[in-house]
């Protein structure tokens, strides 16, 4: 018997094989199949049963995961609270490890895999307007000042409410100080007992110690530190094995074995026993290894702020208010206030509201926060802005275009955030190694003992226990796990603070193997901004004013840079615009319709040839002219007679020869594609000192081009802007978008490119290098650390040398492990790129 069910909860490879797992486990179940892509469990039973036997075992496991029958609709509990509006912060919690892959949570707390605090989001949301307040009556809030209406005092402002991780923060450091208040006592009396003549024996009999050391422990233990015996309890509950599991059973062991020793001193063999007939407790190496277990939480806690400062430095560049022109009026409105089509006026130093288009005045606009270009852009009437950019020093008109989450600098925030929680593919292997890095630790820990046990010297106990406990502190998973997207998280930052917005971390690892890039010539090497240089007629048939107007008319329905450039152009001529029908565009050669009753064709060679009309080979050399001089020539025919021509100029960018001349210094061939003609081609690629190059390519020609290198062993990296390099962008290694592109290619694309330039692509490969460096070193380090650090603790040294370590000892380096793998990635946000 055979059944299919949903499920819901999962969200990674990790999720399936543990419901797999657990469905498996139920008695009845023959064979389980879980599928992640569709959520779906197919399960083979001997005979049926019931759903409610699945469910309530999968509510056992902790409820993250819910089964229900196939066409039902069940909400997850997680489903609902993410559709409860969040009063306080993003809402949005995950963990620093990716455990879960990109799984969020809804609220603050412990990652239910690895048992670490979660890390908050930081978007837009976080930042909202200035509110006020009255002191008296709370439940009143004004978006501005004046006074409370019940009674009449001055409203004050609102303090806004501190960040999840501020307050993880600040409730570690209350718990540290317990902690340590309690321990240093503990301590100060565990190593009295090596003084000779101890004067605090002269106090009181050592019993009584231990049991002032007993109580003293018991504010640490089940207060201070508490949370990390739930996490380990957990960890073993669900069989996700940790740090914390390691921890707990460490210094959990050395509690009890403390506290049995001072209830049952009879059971203990002499061994255990000191001059004085009591036992050796070890209250002071439980209390001293989860204190400094606690300090190396909070000193993580610390820099995990930090690994996300990016993100906050560009929330910071949101405004809370506008100028609003409101029937002629300058009107203060907050700016989740401001619609699509609002005027807004933007004063000297002011900080652009929303993403819109300058209707009024001019004056230079300072991008370098989201492009990290220095110098400032002039704008003028029709030209875009930014929210987050500052205003020079002239005063302007804008009209909202897009608002909220659809500004550039939301999106901006929302793609660091994604990319900073993806995984990249080097990552595989340290979650290898921490699948089996628990269980073994454990069984080393466990051979320590019996080792110890029967070739120790005496008193061999003694030596056996404190080192396998010495064992089970120093190893350090979370350094393995930490490794990756500690360097990802910085480095994403990185990129997004000086224009290379990076979509997922599996980007950054595969651009630092690029050694071919493709690149476009319209939009990406040259400027995208073309201009209509000259209007030619052939023939009596038709004027150039007539040609003019033909191809404005026909290009009023084109979006394509060229088109714009055509029809701006025949504004400014006062073309009159002809109604035109059957519009078409053909994808690599141009657009076809209907004008006063004539088909209409216009665009290149490949375009004639489909409009059935024939270039005369007069018309076809004077055009060849302007090719040689890197110009575009668009042909017109009407009822398949070609009548004229437009010639259109767009200028290579200042920075595309410089870049070319650095990615190629690099050992990266750089290869241009363009839909232009093979002379246009040649002149453009002439002055780049570009020695590859293909002319006249359609979408499927980039495409096949791409195939044909990977095909030889390249690893490709494709950089385009337009509709038509959207499959090859695809298709490559990793596609990089000029931001200044279409949607189209910016969606298709790995990388994108704020400012549009092909020096971002030299960025994103020193970035891309900086942060594969960075990721080897941390590797490095925690994979070192863990292989030299257990065997230590175990004792390998002590017959050659003598060295043994303390289990404190073994408590410290594994706090400071951690954050060494986070502060050697936070050197990434001073690297050059």
């Amino acid at each position: 018997m055979k059944h299919t069910y949903h499920i819901h909860g999962m969200t990674c490879n990790g999720c399936r094989s543990h419901v797999e797992e657990i469905l498996s486990k139920v008695e009845g179940v023959s064979n389980t199949f879980v599928d992640l892509e569709n959520a779906e469990a197919t399960i083979e039973m001997e005979s049926h049963i019931p759903i409610e036997t699945f469910q309530e075992a999968l509510k056992n496991d902790g409820g993250r995961y819910s089964i229900h029958k196939q066409g039902e609709h069940h909400h997850h509990v997680e489903d609902k609270k993410e559709k409860q509006p969040n009063a306080k912060g993003t809402g949005t919690f995950y963990c620093p490890m990716h455990c879960e892959g990109e799984k969020t949570y809804d609220k603050a707390g412990d990652c239910p895999v690895c048992g670490m605090d979660l890390v908050e989001e930081q978007n837009l949301s976080t930042v909202s307007a200035e509110q006020w307040t009255c002191p008296m009556h709370p439940e009143v809030v004004k978006d501005e000042a004046g006074s409370c209406p019940i009674c009449g005092m001055d409203l004050v402002p609102m303090q806004p409410d501190i960040s999840a991780e501020e307050k993880t923060y600040k409730k570690l450091l209350k718990k540290f100080w317990i902690a340590s208040v309690f321990t240093l006592p503990i301590f100060i009396i565990a190593m009295s007992e090596m003084l000779i003549n101890n004067p605090l024996f002269e106090i009181m009999h050592q019993k009584n110690w231990n049991w002032i050391q007993f109580v003293l422990s018991i504010p640490v233990v089940f207060y201070a530190t508490w949370m990390f015996f739930e996490r380990a309890y957990r960890s073993i509950k669900t069989w996700n094995l940790n740090m914390f599991t390691l921890i707990g059973i460490g210094a959990g062991v050395a509690w009890l074995f403390s506290v049995f020793g001072m209830f049952f001193p009879d059971i203990f063999p002499e061994q255990f026993l000191s001059e004085s007939g009591a036992v050796h407790v070890y209250f002071e190496a439980a209390t001293v290894i989860l204190t400094l277990v606690l300090l190396g939480q909070l000193l993580e806690a610390r820099a995990h702020s930090k690994t996300n400062s990016a993100v906050k430095e560009l929330l910071k560049l949101a405004p809370n208010k506008a100028v609003k022109i409101v029937d002629g009026e300058d009107v203060e409105v907050s700016i989740d206030k401001i619609v699509l089509g609002d005027i807004l006026k933007v004063k000297p130093g002011d900080k652009i509201p929303v993403d819109g288009v300058i209707i009024d005045g001019e004056t230079t606009i300072d991008e370098s926060m989201i492009t990290g270009e220095p110098i400032p852009i002039n704008k003028s009437v029709d030209d875009k802005v930014s929210s987050g950019t500052i205003n020079g020093n002239q005063v302007f008109l804008m009209k909202a275009e897009k608002v909220g989450s659809d500004t550039l600098l939301s999106q901006i925030i929302h793609m660091v955030n994604d990319a900073s929680r993806s995984r990249a593919p080097i990552q595989n292997l340290a979650d290898k190694v921490s699948g089996y890095f628990v269980p073994v630790v454990v069984l080393v820990s466990i051979i320590t003992f019996i080792v110890w046990s029967i070739w120790g010297p005496e008193p061999v106990y003694v030596y056996a226990f404190v080192n396998a406990i010495a064992v089970l502190i120093i190893a350090c998973p979370c350094a393995l796990g930490l490794a990756t997207p500690m360097s990802v998280m910085v480095g994403v930052g990185k990129g997004a603070q000086n224009g290379v917005l990076i979509k997922n971390a599996e980007a950054l690892e595969k651009m630092d193997k690029v050694d071919t890039l493709i690149v476009d010539k319209t939009g990406t090497i040259t400027e995208g901004k073309p201009t209509v240089e000259k209007i030619g007629a052939f023939g009596a048939s038709f004027s150039e004013e007539e040609v003019l107007q033909y191809i404005v008319s026909l290009n009023s329905n084109s979006e394509h840079p060229l088109a714009e450039a055509t029809v701006k152009y025949g504004k400014e001529q006062k073309v009159e615009v002809l109604k035109s029908e059957g519009f078409s565009a053909v994808t690599g050669k141009g657009v076809e319709g209907n004008i006063n009753g004539k088909s209409v064709a216009l665009g290149n060679p490949k375009m004639m040839d489909y409009a059935k009309a024939e270039i005369a080979s007069e018309m076809e050399e004077e055009a060849k002219s302007y090719q040689k001089q890197g110009k575009t020539v668009s042909y017109l025919a009407i009822d398949h007679q070609v009548v004229g021509y437009v010639v259109i100029g767009d200028k290579i960018k200042t920075t595309s020869a410089k870049a070319i001349k650095a990615l190629q210094d690099k050992g990266i061939a750089v290869i241009m594609l363009t839909g232009d003609n093979h002379n246009t081609a040649q002149a453009v690629a002439k002055e780049l000192n570009l020695t590859n190059f293909e002319a006249s390519m359609l979408p499927e020609d980039k495409l096949k081009e791409v195939e044909k290198l990977q095909k030889q062993g390249k690893v490709v990296a494709m950089a385009g802007d337009g509709i038509n390099d959207a499959p090859a962008l695809a298709k490559s290694d990793v596609g990089i978008a000029m931001g200044t592109g279409t949607d189209v290619a910016i969606e298709s694309s790995m990388i994108t490119l704020v400012k549009g330039d092909l020096h971002g692509i030299v960025k994103a490969r020193n970035l891309s290098d900086s942060v594969m460096k960075n990721i080897k070193q941390n590797l490095f380090f925690a994979l070192i650390y863990n292989t030299l650090g257990v065997p230590i603790a175990a004792g390998v040294l002590f017959p050659h040398f003598g060295i043994l370590l303390s289990p404190m000892i073994a408590a410290l380096a594994m706090s400071f492990s951690s954050v060494s793998v986070i502060a050697n990635a936070l050197r990434l946000r001073n690297v050059k790129i």
